[in-house]
């Protein structure tokens, strides 16, 4: 049990300063800055403009796919990191793998481009 806990300390000191440290910030703001709301602070905020038809009407498609464009090349980076870490420990199979998957998302990237996909009107 203590060895785990050793294990787990700097985890548990990281958590306990975030913690802390978010803490401080938000009462700081509350201490330093005045709280006043109005009407138009508290009034709903929707996309940059006042709301004005019902929350059920259709939205452009483009807007789901732009973000699922960013999900899939936010997620490339999230793979590239620890294999760039791991690149001396992983061989030559590693690296082509990995060259393997850049190639594909690039012909993605490239489908979508050539679909008018990331053109905005």
């Amino acid at each position: 049990m203590e060895a785990l806990l050793q294990e787990y300390m700097p985890i548990i000191i990281f958590l306990v300063i975030a913690i802390g440290l978010s803490a401080v910030c938000i009462g700081g703001s509350y201490l330093v800055v005045p709280q006043r709301p109005d009407t138009e602070k508290n009034a709903a905020f929707e996309c940059g403009f006042a709301a004005f038809e019902d929350a059920r009407t259709k939205f452009d498609v483009r807007f789901y796919l732009v973000a699922i464009l960013f999900i899939i090349f936010d997620l490339e980076v999230a793979f590239l990191f620890p294999w760039a870490i791991s690149l001396g420990s992983v061989g030559v199979f590693g690296f082509w793998s990995m060259m393997v998957f850049l190639g594909v998302l690039t012909i993605g990237f490239v489908y979508e481009w050539k679909k008018g996909a990331l053109e905005w009107e």
